[in-house]
C-alpha cells in the first residue's frame, strides 16, 4: 500500500487488516523492502518514500492502525524506518503470532527469518507452480521458507488443475472482503439509470510474468481475452466502460465501433476512494481474466470483481472453473462465449433487482473478510 499505492492494491490489503481486526486480532502493517516506491500522482518510481509513508499514516488514521505500521525501506543506505523504531519491528517480528506475506510481495531478509509462523498468500496463481515443475531453485527455496502457501487458484494441487504440485501443499483461500464497506443498505443498491457495466484493468502486461511451459507460452496478460470478445457490448446493445490505457490507435478504434467507452485510469488508480465510486456506481463488471488464469483452469477470481459484488453489482467475468465453486447462476455469470455474454447481459437486464441482490449475497457467503480469513488462519494452525 505504500511501495505500490494504487488503489486496487490498497483496497485488497485493507480487507487484510479490518477482517483480522474483527477476528479479534491485533494487526500491524510491515512493508519491509528494497523496492523504489511507486507513485501514481506522478508516475515516478525513485528512492523517495515521503508519497508511500503519507499513504500509509492516512490509511492508519482511517482504519484503526495508528501506530502500528512501519515502512522498511531497505534501499536507502543506512536502512530507514518510518512508523516505528527498529528496535519495535524487531520485537514485533520475534513476537506476533503470525505474518501474511500478501500476494507473496516480500522478498525475504534476515530481520523476516524472526518470524515465527510465515504465511505466503499467492493472488496470482500459475507461475510459481510452473516454476516448480521446471525445477525453478530460487523459487522453491522462496516459497519453502513460509510455513503455509495459500492461493486464490482454489484448483492448484486438484485434478482439474494440469501443472504437478510435486508435493508442495497448497492450500486454497480467496480475496476477503469487508462487505459492508461497499454496501450499505438495501436502498443502496440501485445504480442510476444510465450506469453501464464498467472494469478497471492494466491493457498490457505480458511480458512481466509470461512463462514458457510445456511448449506453450503462458501469458500475464488480459489483453488478448478483451481482444477475443470486443465485439460484445455492441452485440449485447450495450455500452461496456473500460477504465485502462490501449496506446494503439488501431486498437482504440476497435473498441469504440463496438461500443466501448474507453476512459482513462490514472485518477482512480490514485485515489481508493474514486475508486470505490466508481465500482459502486456502476450498473455491473464485464471483465476478462488473464490468459494464465483461463487455460490452466485455476479457479481464480478477481478481487476487484469480489468487490463489485459486495457492492450489490452483477459481475459477467470469464470462465477460470471458479463456477464449480460458486456463482454462474443470479448475481455472479461465468462466460467463454460471446453468446454467454449476450445471455448473461440479457438476464440480468430481465431482473436487475434479483441479480443485485444475488450479487452481495454471494459476497457475503464466498468473501466475508471474517470467513475467508478465519478459515485461512484455521488451516495454517494459528
Amino acid at each position: 500500500m505504500g511501495g505500490c499505492p494504487i488503489a486496487g492494491v490498497i483496497w485488497q490489503h485493507l480487507h487484510y487488516i479490518i477482517g483480522l481486526q474483527r477476528l479479534g486480532h491485533e494487526v500491524y502493517y510491515v512493508e519491509d523492502t528494497s523496492r523504489f516506491p511507486y507513485n501514481p500522482a506522478t508516475f515516478d518510481i525513485s528512492s523517495d518514500e515521503s508519497y508511500a509513508t503519507q499513504t500509509l499514516a492516512t490509511l492508519a488514521k482511517e482504519h484503526g492502525f495508528e501506530g502500528k505500521w512501519a515502512y522498511c525501506a531497505r534501499y536507502q543506505e543506512p536502512l530507514t524506518i518510518t512508523g516505528m523504531e527498529r528496535s519495535e519491528l524487531l520485537e514485533l517480528y520475534r513476537t506476533c503470532d503470525a505474518a501474511l506475506n500478501i500476494c507473496g510481495s516480500h522478498d525475504l531478509n534476515e530481520d523476516l527469518s524472526l518470524i515465527p509462523h510465515l504465511l505466503y498468500i499467492e493472488s496470482d496463481p500459475g507461475v510459481e507452480q510452473m516454476k516448480i515443475d521446471q525445477k525453478n531453485e530460487s523459487t522453491i527455496s522462496f516459497l519453502l521458507k513460509h510455513d503455509h502457501l495459500f492461493t486464490f487458484g482454489e484448483h492448484v494441487g486438484t485434478p482439474t488443475f494440469k501443472v504437478p504440485a510435486h508435493d508442495i501443499q497448497w492450500l486454497p483461500t480467496r480475496q476477503p472482503i469487508v462487505t459492508d464497506l461497499w454496501c450499505k443498505s438495501p436502498s443502496a443498491l440501485a445504480p442510476a439509470e444510465d450506469a453501464l457495466y464498467t472494469s478497471i484493468c492494466n491493457w498490457s502486461t505480458s511480458g512481466k510474468k509470461d512463462i514458457l511451459w510445456q511448449g506453450s507460452n503462458y501469458l500475464w496478460s488480459k489483453s488478448l481475452e478483451f481482444l477475443k470478445f470486443v465485439e460484445a457490448p455492441k452485440k449485447c446493445g450495450e455500452i461496456f466502460e473500460l477504465a485502462t490505457d490501449i496506446k494503439e490507435s488501431n486498437e482504440q478504434d476497435l473498441f469504440s465501433k463496438n461500443n466501448w467507452r474507453l476512459i482513462l485510469p490514472h485518477d482512480l488508480s490514485a485515489d481508493w476512494k474514486s475508486y470505490h465510486h466508481y465500482i459502486s456506481s456502476s450498473k455491473g463488471e464485464f471483465t476478462c481474466a488473464k490468459d494464465q488464469y483461463v487455460r490452466l483452469q485455476t479457479g481464480w477470481f478477481s478481487d476487484r470483481s469480489a468487490c463489485y459484488l459486495a457492492a450489490g453489482r452483477p459481475v459477467i467475468t470469464q470462465e477460470t472453473g471458479f463456477t464449480s465453486l460458486y456463482g454462474n447462476g443470479e448475481g455472479l455469470i461465468g462466460f467463454s462465449t460471446i453468446e454467454e455474454i449476450i445471455e448473461a447481459t440479457h438476464r440480468i437486464q430481465a431482473h436487475y433487482k434479483r441479480h443485485s441482490q444475488a450479487a452481495l449475497d454471494i459476497a457475503r457467503e464466498y468473501f466475508e473478510a471474517e470467513k475467508v480469513l478465519g478459515l485461512l488462519l484455521e488451516r495454517a494452525g494459528v
